[in-house]
């Protein structure tokens, strides 16, 4: 029999709530025998207990927040039942709810909330979960059962964190659940004490409920379902490039899991480690994947199984020649910090015997250092031992794995890769078990260090890359085929990277081939060989593949692919485009690509929607990302509009020079499309959405420059004569800033309550003053770069610059998929 434990975010809705049920069919056609463990509905207990708050502080608003909760699991029945199989969920809801209120009015009367009230206010979410998922389960299954936790978890009275009581545990786990098929529903969590007075286990019960469970019934395998894809190597919020775990030993999950590897918990691991019982991390969104595989052994040997941190902790020192060879010193530090109920996170100590040093929560640092101060204080007052030093703002960083001590070199590796990157070790501990390393550094240097030393243990094989290309046969994509073409090998030889064009498609043809497309001329081999383009079709083909490490690749400057980009997001296919349709949209969808991305843990990448081949948007997002703070950014982003006002010089006519670049091809068919700014207030748009502005197209101030007769033109001939006319208008600009010693720039500016596009006079001193030919220019003012501006100039147009823009992002999302 397995013991399947499904988290909140798993039963966070009906949907959900449906797939869950289609699991638990699945293993049920192998298992005769199942027990589900449920949390609550994904934020309910948080919902809860901030109602408990607001009743305890005199806030009447807790009332709305227990209707809030009604409503919700009602919301979620309705859409799970027809209205005569809601009868009986409904009435259990009812009652529920009807105890949970009398609960909340005592609280908000009497004005205390104590830890065993709030036990039972706790206690709600998974009592009504169990329920409504059992009641669910019951129409698609037989022999389902729906067991109330309380009658079952024995526990002492430590409310919010109560121990359990194994021996009566087990006895009433094995008297209820004796039959040998059978589907058990039950809440996690939850348990009860002596009296029958309902107790929690604390955060992270429902997968100790599982344990206990799958312990007590000698399962075969405990199933912990969740969001993501098992045990990572790494916290994919400071690591992208993280990775699933195939499997672990228990030893290296209880290390991770006491580094706050969030999808398994402390003491979730004991009870499975005690009777040899696998634990298997999955995926309720991807159950198909297989997960983390936790056992005695584990089949994968690298040495380095993750990395892992504490992102807040001090740092507290005790030293001084009183410690040297004195009996009893460190029992006497760490009884008075035990006393004082200081947690330690971290202990070193030189074999010098003159200092030592542990980490301890930062709230803690103050109460430690009291603690100490009062133990030692005749040593303090001879001097035999210095004031305790405390060092805030720092963290620790550790990796972990069971098969570091049977390979060599690996301390090395890790303080190699540290220092290679500027980062300052504090301190360092290492048990005697090898389980892992652990170093103190600069809270600034966290995420820096958890990705370098990702990088220096996690390298793989040969990947195959699998490109849908949209627009193959366009400028952009003709040239990026081209490119691909002249580098696959180098790339397979120096970045263990196989490139493999698998789909085409132009506005006329489209074609697959799962091995990859081999030929020099994509235009002519679709001619010969595609059938007919359907985009639909095309992407409907490309997600029903399933291939690995896929990237679509948009090369269009069109909006037929873009609203495709959320489906293909969700499908876990990475995305890479010039095209700045999609970003410059709405504001929502902007955001929905943005959290798409992040939670199925795939790339969108689309550097060339502003400054082609420019690194304009990697590099705002590194200062970004650096924890540098944005002032001011200035560009010119149009390489039309910069040929034509870098070259608008003294005795030049403006509607000659708008006539050069359109003959140069740097300008629209129609120039106005150029004059008009709206491209470059498309691309400014999303540079600002990019630093944290959520603003619309309509909110950027855009300047027209052109007078009305130019725009009001019926056709180009009459507009470049209506731009003749008005050489004189454009003349006295120039005229007015050369006066002042500045020349004309088409300037966008981003500042923090404003975003615009305007043409505006700049002086000798500004960067923008020197720009020459079609160049764009990006000048970024951060805090760091306030007094010399940081400067990204170059071509901002054409083929070869935007398709190799296009490929590197191409070759990002291959190393981040690879590794």
């Amino acid at each position: 029999m397995k013991v399947l434990k499904f988290g909140g975010s798993s039963v966070a809705k009906a949907e959900r709530i449906q797939q869950v049920k289609d699991i638990i069919k699945n293993i049920h056609e192998k298992e005769d025998k199942l027990v589900i463990v449920v949390s609550a509905l994904g934020g309910v207990t948080d919902m809860l207990l901030n109602t408990a708050k607001r009743a305890v502080a005199g806030d009447e608003h807790y009332r709305e927040m227990i209707d809030d909760l009604r409503y919700r699991h009602r919301r979620t029945a309705e859409s799970l039942f027809n209205e005569g199989e809601s009868k009986a969920f409904l009435s259990f809801l009812k009652e529920k709810i009807r105890n949970l209120e009398k609960l909340l009015d005592g609280v908000f009367l009497i004005k205390e909330l104590s830890p065993r009230t709030l036990d039972r206010v706790a206690s709600f979410g998974e009592l009504v979960s169990s329920f409504m998922v059992a009641q669910y389960v019951q129409k698609f299954l037989p022999n389902v059962q729906h067991a109330d936790s309380r009658t079952l978890l024995k526990t002492n009275s430590d409310f919010m964190g109560a121990k359990v009581n194994f021996e009566q545990t087990n006895t009433n786990l094995q008297a209820a659940f004796s039959a040998e098929k059978g589907i058990y529903i039950m809440g996690g969590f939850i348990a009860s004490n002596e009296d029958g007075i309902t107790t929690t286990l604390g955060r992270g019960g429902s997968d100790y409920t599982a344990a206990i469970v799958g312990a007590a019934l000698d399962a075969n395998e405990i199933q912990i379902w969740t969001d993501v894809n098992g045990v990572l190597t790494a916290d994919p919020r400071k690591v992208k490039k993280a990775f699933s775990l195939q499997s672990m030993t228990y030893e290296e999950a209880l290390e991770m899991s006491h580094f706050g590897a969030k999808v398994i918990h402390p003491p979730t691991v004991q009870p499975a480690l005690d009777k040899q019982i696998p634990i298997r991390i999955k995926n309720t969104f991807q159950p198909d994947s297989e997960g983390t595989f936790i056992s005695t052994n584990s089949q994968d040997n690298r040495p380095v199984k993750g990395i892992s941190s504490i992102s807040q902790i001090a740092l507290l020192s005790v030293q001084g020649s009183g410690l040297i060879g004195v009996t009893g010193i460190a029992g006497r530090l760490f009884n008075a910090l035990s006393k004082a109920k200081v947690n330690i996170i971290l202990i070193t100590q030189a074999s010098s015997e003159h200092s030592i040093c542990f980490a301890v929560k930062p709230n803690d640092a103050e109460t430690a250092k009291t603690a100490i101060e009062q133990e030692f204080a005749f040593e303090m007052r001879d001097h035999l031992i210095e004031a305790v030093s405390i060092e805030n703002d720092l963290c620790v960083v550790a990796i972990i794995g069971s098969n570091m001590k049977n390979t060599i070199g690996i301390s090395g590796r890790m303080f190699q890769a540290l220092a290679k990157n500027g980062v300052n070790v504090r301190a360092i501990a290492q048990g005697s078990s090898e389980l892992n390393i652990s170093a103190v550094i600069s809270k600034t240097d966290e995420s820096k260090s958890l990705n370098a030393l990702h990088e220096a243990f996690f390298l793989s094989d040969t990947k195959s890359i699998h490109l849908y290309i949209v627009g193959a046969t366009g400028l952009i994509g003709s040239t990026l085929l081209q490119q691909i073409n002249r580098q696959k090998q180098y790339l397979k030889d120096t970045q263990s990277l196989e490139m493999k064009v698998v789909a085409v498609t132009n506005s006329r043809q489209m074609f697959f081939d799962d091995d990859g497309i081999e030929t020099e001329d994509y235009a002519a081999f679709l001619e010969a060989n595609g059938e007919k383009a359907n985009l639909d079709a095309f992407v409907e083909r490309m997600i029903s593949l399933n291939l690995s490490n896929s990237i679509f690749v948009d090369c269009t400057a069109s909006q037929l692919p873009t609203p495709h980009y959320e489906n293909i997001l969700t499908e876990s296919i990475s995305i890479v485009t010039p095209n700045k349709i999609a970003n410059s949209g709405s504001i929502d969808k902007y955001l929905s690509y943005k959290e798409l991305s992040r939670k199925y843990r795939v790339q969108f990448l689309y550097e060339t929607n502003v400054g082609a081949g420019l690194p304009v948007i990697s590099t705002l997002k590194d200062l970004l990302q650096s924890g540098d703070q944005i002032i001011q950014i200035e560009a010119v982003l149009s390489g039309s509009l910069s040929f034509i006002f870098n070259n608008f010089a003294n005795g030049e006519r403006f509607s000659e020079i708008v006539k050069v670049a359109k003959e140069k091809g740097y300008t629209e068919p129609d120039p106005r499309d150029d004059l008009s700014g709206m491209d470059v207030a498309r691309k400014v748009l999303i540079l600002a959405r990019e630093i944290g502005q959520h603003i619309e197209l309509d909110d950027i101030e855009v300047e027209n420059i052109l007078p009305k007769a130019c725009n009001e033109a019926a056709t180009v001939e009459e507009f470049f004569t209506a731009l003749t006319d008005n050489d004189a208008h454009f003349e006295q600009l120039r005229d007015a800033a050369a006066a002042n010693g500045k020349v004309l720039r088409f300037l966008a500016t981003i500042q923090a309550n404003k975003t615009s596009v305007a043409l505006k006079e700049v002086s000798p001193d500004n960067p923008f003053y020197q720009l020459s030919g079609s160049d764009n220019m990006i000048v970024f003012t951060t805090a760091r770069y306030q007094e010399r501006p940081l400067v990204v100039k170059g071509p901002g147009a054409g083929a070869e610059v935007t398709a190799a823009g296009v490929f590197a992002e191409i070759i990002t999302t291959s190393n981040y998929l690879a590794k």
